[in-house]
């Protein structure tokens, strides 16, 4: 990544001292997609700092093929170990089994490119297992999500008022994991620490108990509220100073039929 840094910088003229590990740091804006409410209290952030909200709005992706025909109506469980850490083929299987044993509930077991689904043990017989999903359509029905704790599959949950069982992996996800247990919006267990009977606690104790789901509804009314992409935009414009006679003239371009925006793919 430095390296990428690095040619860039050259190729634009930038002067950076590369032993200075702020000196990358930008001094107009930092933005995160994390709501402030789902946040640590934290009394010693950067003025540029600011929360917004989560930057998804669900347009611009390439939806795979789903068999929606296959769901039976009854209270839906998604999981999720993400991007990077799917193929996890002993998670997968110990989530099955640990929802196996609740009648009355559907699985749907998104596991990435690179397993077999067949290689996952105690499935229920009812299970839907793909290599990717809709994912933003499928937490809108359903009633938990089990995540890797990635903070965008966390964030799009919560904005569907979705409660959480996590299994973080790696990088940033014990620590999302902890805001979700922080808020209790739901729980968490180290994939060192994971067991089928831990986990199924686990969602015994979010299902069963509707401080869960009520935390999870308040985040999304925030979530709602706040509007992240809306106000990231105000901030980037307050931070690059854009005047409104600017902004005028780029929504005239918008606007005119000379001017072709590039197509949104993510």
């Amino acid at each position: 990544m430095r390296a990428v840094a690095r040619s860039y910088a050259e190729k634009v003229g930038l002067q950076i001292e590369w032993t200075d590990p702020f000196a990358t740091i930008s001094k107009l804006a930092w933005l995160t997609q994390m709501p402030k409410e789902f946040d640590f209290k934290c009394f010693h952030l950067p003025p540029q700092f600011h929360y917004t909200g989560p930057a998804h709005d669900g347009f611009g992706r390439i939806e795979p093929d789903f068999p929606w025909d296959r769901l039976t109506g009854e209270p839906l469980i998604y999981a999720s170990m993400g991007t990077l850490q799917n193929g996890r083929e002993p998670v997968f299987s110990a989530i099955a089994a640990a929802v196996g044993t609740r009648p009355g509930m559907q699985l749907v077991l998104s596991i990435g490119p690179r397993l077999d689904a067949k290689r996952i043990e105690s499935l229920p017989a009812n299970a839907i297992v793909v290599n990717s999903t809709p994912q933003l359509e499928l937490l809108k029905r359903s009633t938990l999500c089990i995540t890797h704790a990635g903070m965008n599959t966390t964030l799009e949950s919560l904005t569907q008022g979705i409660p959480l069982v996590a299994i973080p992996v790696t990088n940033d996800q014990p620590g999302v994991a902890a805001r979700i247990a922080y808020t209790k919006t739901g729980a968490f267990v180290p994939l060192q620490e994971m067991t089928v009977p831990g986990l199924s606690g686990l969602i015994d104790e979010v299902l069963g108990n509707p401080e869960y789901r009520r935390n999870a509804n308040q985040m999304k009314d925030t979530i709602a509220k706040t509007n992240g992409l809306e106000k990231a935009v105000d901030l980037l414009e307050e931070a690059f100073q854009l005047s409104n006679r600017t902004k005028s003239e780029m929504g005239s371009r918008l606007n005119s039929e000379s001017f072709r925006p590039p197509r949104r793919v993510g």
